[in-house]
């Protein structure tokens, strides 16, 4: 079975908001620990949930099903799903897959950021 090539880190932004700081690539091994990840940012009281992409290496079909899930989850907290640091062929990928409509694309996290407030 092939492991999981990807770590997140995790910062709180203020109470409302947390980033995850994607390295490496999302494929459907990468499911525990984005999803622990995200539980771990998601506590409470916060709004947005932001992904930076900046370190992502490589993504497929499995990796977008697994950002669908995240975005459900996001969904059912209440909260608000925000990207940056998308290359131009994964911004193309989420305009393909219309994930650019239910999660707000921005270049860079200071913009992110200020969409989240």
């Amino acid at each position: 079975m092939t492991e999981a090539t990807l770590s997140l880190g995790v910062r709180r932004i203020e109470e409302s908001a947390c980033i995850l700081d994607i390295e490496g690539d999302i494929t459907a091994f990468s499911e525990e620990v984005l999803m622990d990840a995200y539980t771990e940012g998601s506590g409470d009281g916060v709004k947005t949930v932001i992904l930076n992409f900046t370190g992502l290496e490589y993504m497929n079909s499995g990796g977008i099903g697994l950002l669908v899930t995240v975005l459900v989850r996001a969904n059912r907290a209440k909260q608000r799903l925000l990207a940056f640091g998308l290359t131009e062929h994964y911004q193309e990928i989420f305009e393909l897959t219309r994930l650019d409509e239910a999660i707000g694309i921005y270049a860079t996290e200071t913009d992110a950021l200020a969409a989240a407030a």
